[in-house]
């Protein structure tokens, strides 16, 4: 097999092809015993039907078809180890030549990853949020777990904000009222903005047996999206009230005896998160700053599919789940379809760059993943999907994504390498130290196993 490539794009090559007809041989064996075996010739058994005798009855053209069908993949795969090709996705394949007991000739026109060089990035720079916790961040937290410990009890008045209301809902759309449209016993505190738009002006003022009527759009159910006539009956007020703020109630809302120690472990955790935050966004900053600097082509077809991929996603699971389609999402978004496709496109764009980036840098810096790192992110991703460490290992065992989760691995190695080399600073201009930093998901790193956009994107960039 001779085998030569011609470079179409810095994405895209062809190969030619030239095999020897004798190299067809053990394709052409396989290709009378599969047609021995499906076929019935009178005069001969099943399986025992001579060569001559099946060109004669059904064509030499057909065993050669069958034939060149099982070969091209092997005669393929061996030009493009021998080119040193790192492909991507499945190529176009043209036979150009089909001479019997002759040659085969034919032409592959794949994507491949392009060759990206990386620059020098030790000199990057980059500016974040400083950790600041303010007196006002504390009180607030704590204002928050007072109430989650606050208590109700029925009141003889009429409701207001803040009272927790119990209520029967009736949804009638055209004049007829919805299967799922009808709901008693609902418990909900006015102004929590949790159920439908309109539903605390209409239940402010009420007693227990008043009852109102309004128009709402429907978030949910049969009818989501669109107006109906909502009858809401109070059936009983409660007024809530909130513990005092004192040493009784740390001890009940938390392990500490004191209001005191209550505000210095919320400062602690709020301080906590503020850290964490600043090294995702440090993480973010650098990588946008490295993707400056390196010039990297993007496969059309790949793009188009990963544009394809995050549409069908965003679509078909998370709105589905909401009871939406993209013209309400887009409606509720104040964005056009045009606005929408081009964030999608950029979205899309940035994630294949990233990809291309990272994996080139894991190859540069010679990063490996151990044992210890892949059981730690399988269980983060775990946690991320609301799966038990055992279900998710199994399912991205029987799934083949093993590799896919050793890629995200050692791309998030690779992009700490990066922010490690770069200069981060404040906003007060001090240098803040990363080291002691929670690991953050570099942006693009999947977030769920299985049908999501960047599992596509890690499907069709796999080499």
């Amino acid at each position: 097999m001779k085998s030569a490539v011609e470079t179409l794009n810095p994405t895209r090559v062809r190969l030619t092809v030239e095999v020897p007809f004798e190299e067809l041989k053990d394709s052409l064996d396989a290709a009378y015993k599969k047609i021995n075996q499906q076929v019935t010739v009178k005069g001969f058994r099943k399986g025992k039907i001579p060569a001559r005798v099946i060109d004669q009855r059904f064509g030499r053209g057909a065993v050669l078809e069958e034939a060149v069908n099982d070969a091209l993949p092997k005669f393929y795969t061996e030009a493009v180890n021998e080119a040193e090709l790192n492909v991507l996705g499945q190529p176009e394949v043209d036979i150009t030549e089909l001479k019997d007991n002759e040659t085969l000739n034919f032409t592959a026109e794949v994507d491949i990853r392009p060759a990206i060089e990386i620059p020098d990035y030790s000199g990057i720079e980059v500016e974040v949020d400083a950790v600041e916790v303010s007196d006002e961040d504390v009180e607030k937290a704590v204002e928050e777990l007072r109430e989650r410990f606050a208590s109700t009890s029925p009141v003889e008045r009429a409701a207001e904000d803040g009272d927790v209301v119990t209520i029967d809902l009736e949804a009638k759309v055209e004049g007829e009222v919805l299967e799922d449209g009808v709901a008693s016993g609902v418990s909900y505190t006015i102004g929590s903005g949790e159920l439908l738009e309109g539903i605390d002006d209409a239940v402010k003022g009420l007693e227990a047996g008043g009852e109102a009527t309004f128009t709402s759009e429907l978030k949910g159910g049969s009818a989501a999206g669109k107006e109906a006539e909502v009858t809401v009956k109070v059936t009983q007020v409660a007024a809530r009230e909130l513990p005092a703020l004192d040493d009784d109630f740390a001890q009940l809302a938390s392990e500490f005896d004191t209001l005191d120690e209550v505000k210095a472990d919320s400062r602690k955790r709020l301080e906590n998160m503020k850290q964490y935050d600043q090294a995702t966004q440090a993480q973010e900053r650098v990588l946008e700053k490295l993707l400056e600097l390196v010039e990297v082509p993007v496969p059309e077809k790949l793009l188009a599919d990963e544009i394809e991929t995050r549409k069908h996603n965003l679509v078909n699971h998370q709105l589905g789940q909401m009871g939406l389609d993209l013209a309400k999402y887009l409606e509720i978004q104040g964005k056009t379809e045009e606005e929408f496709d081009a964030e999608t496109k950029e979205q899309a764009e940035k994630g294949i760059k990233t990809q291309f980036v990272l994996d080139e840098l894991v190859n540069k810096e010679k990063l490996n993943v151990n044992q210890e790192e892949l059981t730690e992110h399988l269980m983060r991703r775990a946690q991320s999907s609301g799966m038990s460490p055992d279900q998710f290992a199994q399912a991205v065992v029987e799934g083949g994504q093993v590799p896919m989760l050793v890629g995200e691995v050692a791309r998030g190695k690779a992009l700490a390498v990066v922010v490690e080399a770069a200069t981060v600073k404040d906003t007060n201009g001090e240098v803040v130290d990363l080291d002691d930093e929670e690991e953050a998901p570099a942006e693009g790193e999947q977030t769920e196993a299985s049908d999501s956009a960047e599992d596509k994107a890690e499907e069709k960039t796999e080499a």
